[in-house]
């Protein structure tokens, strides 16, 4: 299940490229940048999957590292909250409170509030597209890459991870990500640790969530979900063979839906909602 959400999680971005559709030029910017995100995960799922089940070795790591810190960890203590989120609530559950006193049903209610998330979702993006450029232009952008180059890509995991950390989200992350790409602000290549380093820092929500739990088993779930995406981001940007296969395939999708726009409803409702639902209805 969590090797999956590490799937699901990267429709977020693909989404949010969809804004580029009219701009042919910067939407296969966007969707490359967004959709690399997806295959990197598909294929650390596709090379750890079968070992974990032919193993368990994700399972027995996590369960001696959470045996060994269950001596030390204070379980059933707060497991904090990122501020952004608290802010967001608010607005949020005002809009249900609306709903709920106009005697709204929960499929209505739940309608609205996805269509009122995606319409603001958009129409940040759209701001944030409208004026990167004045923000980031000439030397800042030089600068930006620079400094991601000559890290090797490290400077760009540990961006990555702290942005994602400071808002518990990877999905607002490597969404952020888009808009820079699409304005040629920062490379496919230079981004493309930025959304591993997004990969890893997601896991700390878990991880802080387990600390609240009076269960070790929480912790241990939660490092699961770590080492995950920590051997997964290692193995994958340790071997350059294997780093160019998400950038390579996600440039040949975008050269298509580029060409073919119908292709970008095709993946997503195909590969985020039909199939899945497909291996469900197959493996049961």
């Amino acid at each position: 299940m969590i090797m999956g959400a590490n799937i699901g999680t990267t429709v977020t971005n693909t989404l949010a490229s969809m804004g580029y559709l009219r701009r042919t030029k910067e939407f296969h910017l966007a969707f490359a940048g967004a959709t690399m995100h997806d295959f990197f995960n598909i294929l650390i799922v596709a090379v750890m999957l079968p070992l974990e089940l032919m193993t368990g070795f994700l399972s027995r790591l996590a369960g001696w590292v959470s045996d060994f810190a269950a001596g030390f960890t204070n379980f059933g203590g707060s497991a904090g909250d990122s501020p952004i989120k608290g802010v967001v609530k608010a607005p949020v559950k005002a809009l249900q409170s609306l709903l709920e006193s106009m005697n709204a049903s929960e499929n209505v209610e739940g309608i609205v509030l996805v269509v009122a998330g995606l319409t603001l979702v958009f129409v940040a993006l759209a701001f944030v597209t409208k004026n990167m450029k004045l923000v980031m232009a000439g030397r800042i952008e030089r600068s930006v890459n620079s400094i991601l180059e000559k890290g090797g890509g490290i400077t760009g995991i540990l961006i990555g991870i702290i942005a994602t950390v400071a808002v518990q989200s990877s999905s607002i992350t490597t969404s952020i990500l888009i808009p820079m790409i699409a304005a040629g602000i920062v490379t496919l290549q230079n981004a493309f640790p930025i959304t591993l380093g997004a990969n890893m820092g997601t896991t700390i929500t878990a991880l802080l969530a387990s600390l609240a739990s009076e269960n070790p088993a929480g912790l241990t779930i939660a490092l699961v979900h770590f080492f995950f995406n920590l051997i997964g981001v290692g193995f994958v940007f340790s071997i350059p063979a294997l780093r160019r296969i998400p950038l390579t395939l996600a440039n040949r999708l975008a050269a298509v839906a580029e060409v073919r726009k119908s292709i970008v409803l095709v993946y997503v409702v195909g590969g985020f909602i039909v199939i899945p639902i497909i291996g469900v209805l197959v493996l049961q």
